[in-house]
């Protein structure tokens, strides 16, 4: 388990559940384990979620975003849900931008 800081300053953690999870149901990001937890510390921008969750993106390549969907439960605490990559970022800019760099 690897354990990164949102820009809040929460605790993240990534778990072996999630990461097996993460790369069961999206096979290309087997080989993203280090962006996933970069994505987290250093995003180009966060969006809220329609839950509570927090998605973080960073652009991997020309076009080509990872976006990591993370619950922050306390200042102390916190855990990625989830993380894919995309090229529609239109999409997420559609929600509420919590941050950005």
């Amino acid at each position: 388990m690897d354990v990164v800081k949102s820009k809040s300053g929460t605790p993240i953690r990534l778990t072996e559940e999630r990461w097996f999870h993460i790369t069961e149901e999206h096979s290309e990001m087997a080989g993203y384990y280090f962006e996933v937890l970069e994505t987290l510390e250093e995003p180009d921008a966060i969006y809220e979620g329609k839950a509570g969750e927090c998605i973080a993106v960073k652009a991997v390549e020309k076009e080509k975003y990872i976006v990591v969907v993370y619950r922050e439960l306390s200042k102390e605490d916190g855990f990625i849900i989830t993380a894919f990559l995309t090229r529609r970022r239109g999409q997420l800019e559609r929600r509420r931008k919590i941050w950005e760099r």
